[in-house]
């Protein structure tokens, strides 16, 4: 045991022994640095000569007899031994024997025995191998470049040192930079012209000029010199020769060009002044006259594309939408005059309006790329032509609102009149002489209200709403007035029924009656009367007055088919009558029972004997009616209905309705321009006569003429409203 245990020790410490030799570190022992091995004195010659050897092999575009490794690392031994400078000098003068040598061959050729393209190829060719073998220098005497050169920020690098020898000794040479830059003008002159051309050529020639740092001086000006002259020839004899939307597309495709040459061979610095040089000898010089003829023709012909191009290019111009904007502004004043100022076209006045408007809408916003310049001008223009005739828009206006709104007007559904309502408010906004149109739409109104002729409440009661909108409550609160009246008189009807056994005529009431001039007979006084005490004794203070041609009745009528009720208006119902007493009456004896006017008795005859419900048979037969004409009853009248409404022949509005409208419009102006003045006068108490005017045409909010101003003054000076001034007639004073 006691052997064991020894044994173990020993062994343990056997192996602490061994693992500590093996895991000691070794000793660092720090020696003198050896001495530099010194160059003999052939080395750097040798060693030269052999780098001058590779230098012309490149040159010469011959195989280089030493390996590339080795010449990179004799240039890094070089320099290591500070001959750098040395070896730069003599590398740049190498070189530059080389490159002397070259213009030579540009020279020993005359102008006449080398074509140009010819020439470009040759001097392509030289600069191409130039750049090779700088780049193939460069990477042999890399170490030198980075080192050495790149130490010294006054010597140029190798390859610009390469670019700066084949500037000064080829490209600066004046007959060589002449014919090369000549030879480029004519390439791209030929692809101007529809020529194919190389255009790699020509984008290394010019690639060339630019990295040279001549390309600005040597090039750029004569180029843009010659587009210049190009241009200005071509934008003369393309103006006589083609029209405008040729014109137009011709510029365009020549704009693409120019942008496509820029992107294939040009420099990008000449993108900005060769456009420009475009656009101005195509467009700008030529601007008045592609508007003046060729704008209009465009807008008349609706040609979409054409008139965005148009905007598109004369946007690139300076003064160009300018220009656009005016010309644009006169067509619509011109176009709009001619719809405004002839009567032979009042009919169609306001549809050609809403249809003129809907198309130049149509070109701003697709033309003119919703241009807020553009909208606005043309908002100006319309209002600027379509107050030229003054009143008469404005009446047509409410009147082709009256045909939209009267029943039986078919062409449009609920959705289509809305759009239509919202088109005429448009054309409304540009009105001065708003009040003319509100009486002429009040009377309008009041006859579809009074007849029932509304096509529907609802479409009137939004147009309302488009009014007051537009104009505020003071101008709708007469027209919803009449809707109330409508409602009111409903009720009135109702309860008067009880007082009116009989029933069978309902007289309205209108606020614009005229005299009444028919004869009534007794059934009809006796109900007039009944409903005059119902109605006073229940409004006091007000007086009714009666409208025939807006009256209606039933007459319960025996036929040999059985009884019919016939729905007619008052004049018939007149007519009608006298066939209790008579089975056959004449045309003068109808006139002189009933008084009823000519043309309206005319147009009754017609619609009973001539229309499609012949309740009276006419001799002799035919459309008209004649003096001469006799009228019997007819018995043999059938109809599948019980009740028939035969409607009344309508009387377009006269001349006289006309006219008496018109002028209680002019003198509703007079009374808003008296009380205008007074209530400026007895704001101010003193004022000049110019000042006053000044004021007047601030508050006023339709059409006035100076004389009329001044006519009513004098009307105010003559009532003691206001007075002159003893010393200054210029001069007005109120008079409290």
């Amino acid at each position: 045991m006691a052997e064991d245990i020894q044994h173990n020790q020993k062994s343990n410490f056997n192996g602490l022994t061994k693992s500590a030799k093996s895991g000691a570190s070794k000793k660092l022992i720090i020696k003198n640095f050896k001495d530099r091995p010194k160059l003999t004195d052939s080395y750097t010659e040798d060693t030269w000569m052999k780098l001058r050897d590779a230098v012309s092999a490149i040159q010469n575009s011959t195989s280089i007899k030493y390996n590339l490794e080795e010449l990179y690392q004799a240039v890094e031994n070089l320099c290591s031994y500070k001959v750098s400078p040395v070896l730069y000098k003599q590398l740049r003068q190498v070189c530059e024997d080389h490159v002397q040598a070259q213009i030579h061959q540009f020279r020993e050729y005359p102008s006449s025995s080398l074509d140009s393209l010819s020439f470009l190829k040759r001097m392509n060719r030289c600069w191409q191998d130039h750049c090779s073998q700088t780049i193939m220098i460069r990477s042999i005497f890399l170490f030198l470049d980075r080192t050495y050169i790149l130490q010294n920020s006054l010597l140029p690098s190798i390859w610009d040192t390469g670019l700066e020898l084949f500037r000064t000794h080829i490209v600066s040479d004046g007959a060589v930079q002449s014919r090369t830059v000549e030879g480029i003008l004519e390439q791209i002159e030929r692809e101007r012209n529809g020529e194919t051309v190389d255009r790699s050529l020509l984008r290394s020639l010019l690639g060339m000029l630019s990295d040279l740092q001549v390309y600005k001086d040597s090039f750029e000006q004569r180029f843009l010199t010659e587009t210049n002259r190009l241009y200005a020839a071509e934008g003369q004899r393309l103006m006589q020769e083609r029209d405008v939307p040729e014109y137009l597309h011709h510029v365009a495709r020549r704009l693409e060009e120019e942008n496509d040459r820029v992107i294939s061979y040009l420099d990008q610095s000449t993108q900005k002044p060769l456009i420009t040089t475009v656009e101005k000898q195509l467009l700008g010089e030529h601007m008045n006259a592609i508007l003046q003829k060729g704008l209009w023709m465009l807008l008349d012909e609706n040609r979409v594309c054409e008139l965005m191009l148009l905007y598109e290019l004369l946007n690139k111009v300076k003064g160009g939408l300018t220009a656009l904007l005016q010309a644009w502004r006169d067509y619509i004043k011109s176009f709009g005059g001619e719809i405004v100022s002839s009567p032979e076209k009042d009919k169609e006045m306001v549809q050609e309006l809403l249809d003129f408007k809907d198309k130049m809408d149509h070109v701003t916003q697709r033309c003119f790329q919703r241009n807020d310049t553009f909208i606005n001008a043309m908002k100006e223009a319309f209002e600027s032509f379509i107050n030229k005739r003054p009143n008469k828009p404005a009446e047509l206006i409410a009147k082709y609102v009256d045909s939209k709104l009267r029943a039986g007007n078919k062409e449009a559904t609920e959705e289509e009149l809305e759009r239509i309502l919202d088109k005429i408010m448009i054309i409304f906004r540009f009105i001065h002489g708003k009040d003319v149109f509100e009486a002429f739409y009040k009377k309008d109104l009041a006859k579809r209200l009074l007849v029932g002729k509304s096509a529907s409440v609802d479409a009137e009661k939004s147009m309302l709403s488009k009014l007051k909108h537009e104009c505020g409550a003071a101008f709708t609160s007469k027209l919803e007035g009449m809707f109330k009246d409508m409602e009111l008189s409903k009720d009135i009807m109702i309860q008067d029924m009880q007082n009116m056994q009989n029933g069978g005529l309902w007289l309205m009431r209108t606020h614009n009656a005229l005299s009444d001039k028919c004869v009534y007979v007794f059934q009809m006084v006796k109900l007039q009367e009944v409903f005059k005490l119902f109605y006073l004794g229940k409004h006091s203070g007000r007086k009714l007055q009666w409208q025939p041609t807006l009256g209606h009745a039933v007459l319960k009528t025996e036929f040999k088919e059985g009884k019919k009720e016939l729905q007619v208006s008052l004049f018939q119902t007149l007519v009608l009558l006298m066939f209790n007493e008579s089975d056959e009456c004449s045309v003068e004896e109808i006139r002189a029972a009933t008084g009823i006017e000519d043309g309206e008795l005319k147009r009754t005859l017609q619609s009973l004997a001539c229309g499609k419900a012949r309740v009276l048979n006419k001799m002799p037969r035919g459309k008209d009616v004649e003096d001469a004409d006799r009228f019997h009853f007819n018995s043999d009248f059938r109809h599948k209905l019980f009740r028939i409404k035969i409607n009344q022949i309508q009387m377009k509005e006269t001349v006289e309705e006309q006219v008496s409208t018109t002028e209680r419009v002019f003198q509703d102006r007079q009374y808003q321009i008296d009380a205008a003045v007074v209530r400026i006068m007895k704001m101010r108490k003193t004022l000049s006569h110019n000042l006053l005017v000044s004021e007047l045409y601030n508050q006023l909010k339709f059409p006035v003429k100076p004389a009329d101003l001044k006519k009513r003054i004098e009307s105010l000076i003559d009532r003691d409203y206001m007075e002159r001034d003893k010393e200054n007639p210029n001069q007005y004073h109120y008079v409290a």
